[in-house]
């Protein structure tokens, strides 16, 4: 296949769609509500094919709720780890649903809850489990700053919240919300008469081939039946799941030590930050890791100066040359989001890839778009 734009973000629309069905199925058989994470996936030119198949979307800032505002023509269900006092009252007022991280931001804010009936308040907690391996994105470590413990609700579930909030998974399976969830209903189920709904947050990675949905959707339904509650679910990862890629070409070849480096057009620590972050090794469509003992090993070299901006070798069958295109696969959630332009490397485009088989350019960025981050 040729690639008509480089770098660029491709999104596949078919296997968006794939996914979006997959969801709204699961949503309509367990009898939940599932929305949207744009803290996982905000490209907001397909928002609108989104609200097709779900019904909202949640955000983690006054600028996310204003796109949803914008590109999905809903409230918003706001979630932030601290609400800003000169932008509460505007946020509020695009939200449905919003959940105050701490029992000391509640009542700070108490005295607004009266003034927005329309909106449904509630309260995130920590649920004491998580199978999440990086304590980088791990929010139940000892410690964590994300929502409140037990200790903070001896004086019982504060009546002005209706909701109570949970966030423990990263890319799991429906096992671990198993677990999760044991853990969550012996800290806090004795509140659950007084809640109309539970959002459980993201991380179900429902959309993955191995993910046990028939589990899931028997879990949730227990789960509202036991304690007649609303249900929501928040993915990021599971609606982007394995439907872009993001295609670079290779500028030059650097051979130092035997090592041969390809000097790409991105940049892992500016375009693919979770790779460093993470760690992990993004798959590269027909490359393998170097010890199958493929003819043609190389290093993947990143085009900013940070040393580090590299991935250590990877195996093709055939030599690389200077104009050829790698595609790094699945990068569509937590890449877009995550993205800096950092020295200045110039940021992919992103292009849709439609149903048509046609390329579709949806934004190019250049200078100005550079600019107008710094003053």
């Amino acid at each position: 296949m040729s690639y008509p734009f480089t770098p660029a973000f491709v999104l596949d629309e078919n296997r968006l769609v794939n996914n979006l069905q997959l969801i709204d199925s699961i949503r309509k058989q367990a009898g939940i509500e599932i929305i949207l994470a744009l803290k996982g996936f905000s490209m907001w030119s397909v928002f609108p094919l989104i609200k097709q198949y779900l019904g909202g979307a949640t955000a983690s800032s006054l600028n996310e709720a204003k796109l949803i505002n914008e590109y999905m023509n809903c409230k918003a269900h706001t979630y932030c780890a601290a609400y800003i006092p000169g932008e509460f009252n505007e946020i509020v007022q695009r939200s449905s649903h919003l959940v105050f991280n701490s029992i000391g931001e509640f009542e700070r804010y108490k005295s607004s809850i009266s003034l927005h009936p329309d909106v449904s308040f509630g309260l995130r907690v920590n649920p004491g489990y998580s199978e999440v391996g990086t304590d980088l994105y791990n929010p139940v470590l000892p410690g964590s700053r994300l929502g409140v413990s037990p200790d903070w609700l001896t004086n019982g579930w504060p009546k002005e919240l209706e909701g109570i909030h949970f966030h423990s998974l990263c890319e799991n399976n429906s096992l671990t919300l198993e677990k999760t969830l044991q853990s969550f209903e012996k800290l806090y189920g004795h509140f659950l008469p007084q809640i109309k709904w539970v959002n459980m947050g993201g991380g179900h990675l429902m959309t993955h081939k191995e993910y046990d949905k028939d589990h899931l959707i028997n879990l949730l339904i227990d789960f509202k039946s036991r304690h007649n509650v609303d249900i929501i679910l928040e993915p990021g990862s599971a609606i982007a799941w394995q439907t872009g890629y993001l295609c670079s070409t290779v500028l030059d070849i650097v051979e130092n030590a035997g090592t041969k480096t390809l000097m790409m057009d991105i940049s892992f620590t500016a375009h693919m930050p979770d790779t460093l972050e993470m760690p992990y090794r993004p798959a590269i469509t027909g490359a393998s890791d170097w010890d199958t003992k493929n003819p043609f090993s190389y290093r993947i070299g990143g085009m900013s100066c940070l040393s580090g901006d590299f991935m250590f070798e990877y195996s093709f069958d055939r030599e690389i040359n200077v104009g050829d295109v790698l595609i790094f696969e699945d990068m569509m959630h937590y890449t877009m989001v995550k993205t800096t332009t950092f020295n200045g490397v110039g940021h992919p485009s992103i292009v849709i890839q439609r149903s048509t088989g046609d390329f579709d350019l949806i934004k190019k960025f250049d200078y100005m778009d550079f600019k107008s981050r710094l003053s």
